[in-house]
């Protein structure tokens, strides 16, 4: 489906872009602009920046960049029409008549997969109250786990029947079609026999609400021994496993504070029964970056409640490290005699579990008390083993108020002074400075070289290309009379003076958006670029608005400066033309040579 211009010009238009980026971010005003920690990588320090006279965002650390649209684009997983769409409906303007269907080929929006997940939750529910389809699902939620009727009801769990059709016979009497069956991921086609059937079957099913209160997926427990034990919906248009927490629909309400990270779904739903609203989990997978920035969006710590064994305890590392990437807090849950929240809670009761939070470890002590129980301390060759280990796990953070913490923490339990733990972390502190320096030495001679530019794949063979098209191009998106020039043929330019692909695309672009009866406005380059590539057009802009001397003049020996790279690559073109013809030549002439030669003897 595509919108016209008019359409989504209001739709920027009507789109508070401080208030739909405050959602997702924290802003504070710094002059006419407005800062944060950027949403699309993890950082400590805010480098993402909101224009709310130009409507534009950019992050000056990972490059992300764009309009309204393309912020809802990479925040919520969606692509252009859908961000259009999910942006209309949030300020109530009505969608053309015809945007119903989506002309993309072969495209299921996510307005209709959404409809259907909510069609199937219903379907399960219904299943799982059914004595003749659901018993084993409501006894399994009822006697094995102990829920209520009203926690069932709440978290909307159901039963997908033991059957291949169940469901899709179901939602063919609905009107939905196979194929959206297949993209929304209820169902999939056989190979053997090319029938559709249900990828659900024979499980408990829980449904994934975000934020917003749509159902994106669903995860499914089995009745018996067959594998996966559990099993995810795969992504869709309108689910990204990496974004989305179990339960976060539930734990917005109440999380400002603290969340507890889960690894399951019944470990989540029995700590909210108890009491502990705040709970979540991943979705079947570790966490993610983009889970870290979730988090860090909605509270100030995190404790971490994984399974006590080997890979819960590694999951807890990785987390651990992300989360403390963006800023939260870390803590690190420890249960004796469970082996998770859910077994803890039924034997103990959720008075205890309340305590056992409060005693939670920082992230700091748990990795410590891991090192620690890995030595003899008794010896003293261990001891010194351990002693580097944690003065290097020290060194890694930032606060000197922190590791003076941390260093008279671990004094105590090696029983050595605290200076001279001190010293050795210093140590580490200039090995990593200096790994770091030239670290960054060699990434900015690959960035000089543009080496690594998934954008601009051509820019590292052509760098003296890609810079003078990226200050024409600069100049071309902030001043509307240097595209007047160009247009009227005042200033001779055309796509043939660009080198680089990339580059000769958004020169199009921006021309024809001029051209056009509304004129050039940056949302709509979107229509064509994906958000990385807007990113990247942005970061042309920002680049060059930062400059102080942009006038007339500027822009013509920006344009001759191309010009005079573009009639080098073609001479350099001629020259290599010329000397293969040269060769060309030669070599025949030899050949001649040769059979003359063959056919005298």
């Amino acid at each position: 489906m595509r919108f016209s211009e008019n359409f989504i010009q209001e739709v920027v238009d009507r789109t508070d872009i401080e208030e739909l980026i405050g959602r997702y971010v924290t802003l504070k005003r710094t002059g006419s602009n407005l800062v944060g920690r950027c949403p699309f990588h993890s950082e400590k320090t805010p480098s993402f920046s909101v224009s709310p006279t130009k409507k534009m965002f950019f992050c000056f650390g990972c490059h992300a960049g764009g309009s309204v649209i393309t912020f809802v684009q990479k925040a919520e997983n969606l692509d252009f029409t859908d961000a259009v769409e999910f942006l209309a409906n949030r300020a109530s303007i009505p969608l053309p008549r015809d945007s119903a269907e989506d002309t993309r080929a072969g495209g299921v929006p996510r307005k209709r997969i959404l409809e259907m997940n909510l069609e199937a939750a219903r379907f399960w529910r219904e299943c799982l109250f059914d004595p003749s389809l659901g018993a084993a699902g409501l006894d399994y939620f009822a006697r094995v786990r102990r829920l209520s009727p009203a926690v069932i009801k709440h978290f909307g769990l159901g039963f997908a029947p033991n059957s291949f059709t169940a469901l899709r016979d179901h939602m063919r009497a609905k009107g939905y079609r196979d194929e959206e069956l297949i993209a929304a991921y209820l169902c999939a086609r056989s190979q053997k026999n090319n029938s559709v059937y249900d990828i659900f079957r024979n499980r408990v099913m829980f449904p994934i609400i975000d934020p917003s209160g749509n159902i994106v997926a669903f995860g499914g427990r089995v009745m018996d021994d067959s594998k996966p034990k559990y099993l995810n919906s795969s992504d869709t248009p309108a689910f990204n496993k990496r974004k989305h927490l179990f339960a976060l629909n539930f734990a917005k309400n109440c999380c400002a504070e603290r969340m507890i990270l889960c690894e399951g779904y019944m470990d989540v739903i029995a700590l909210h029964a108890a009491g502990f609203e705040y709970a979540v989990a991943t979705l079947g997978t570790a966490i993610t970056p983009e889970h870290a920035r979730v988090f860090a969006k909605y509270t100030k710590k995190v404790i971490i409640s994984y399974d006590s064994d080997e890979a819960g305890q590694n999951a807890a590392e990785k987390a651990m490290r992300l989360l403390s990437e963006v800023g939260t807090e870390v803590r690190v849950l420890k249960l004796k005699d469970a082996k998770d929240p859910d077994e803890y809670i039924q034997r103990f009761g959720a008075e205890r579990f309340r305590r056992v939070l409060e005693e939670s470890r920082t992230g700091f002590e748990h990795r410590a008390e891991g090192v620690l129980s890995r030595y003899d301390l008794s010896i003293g060759s261990e001891k010194l083993k351990a002693s580097n280990e944690l003065c290097q796990l020290i060194s890694g953070y930032h606060s000197p108020v922190e590791r003076e913490l941390y260093l008279h923490y671990i004094a105590g339990r090696l029983e050595l002074p605290q200076d001279v733990l001190r010293n050795s972390t210093e140590q580490f502190i200039r090995r990593r400075r200096r790994e770091q320096t030239a670290r960054e030495s060699r990434e900015a001679q690959s960035s000089v070289k543009n080496y690594g530019d998934m954008i601009n794949r051509e820019a590292s063979q052509n760098p003296r290309a890609a810079s003078a098209e990226s200050a024409v191009l600069g100049l071309l998106l902030m001043f509307p009379e240097y595209r007047d020039a160009v247009e009227r043929g005042e200033i001779p330019l055309s796509s043939e003076d660009f080198i680089t692909g990339f580059h000769k695309r958004v020169f199009d672009a921006v021309m024809a958006g001029h051209r056009s009866e509304a004129g050039f406005r940056f949302e709509m380059l979107g229509v064509d670029f994906s958000p990385d590539e807007m990113g990247r057009i942005e970061k042309t802009e920002m680049s060059r608005r930062q400059l102080t001397q942009n006038g007339p003049e500027v822009f013509r020996s920006a344009v001759a400066a191309l010009k005079s790279v573009r009639r080098k690559e073609d001479m350099k073109s001629e020259d290599l033309n010329t000397r293969l013809a040269y060769l060309r030549e030669k070599q025949a002439k030899l050949h001649k040579g040769r059979t003359d030669q063959d056919e005298g003897n």
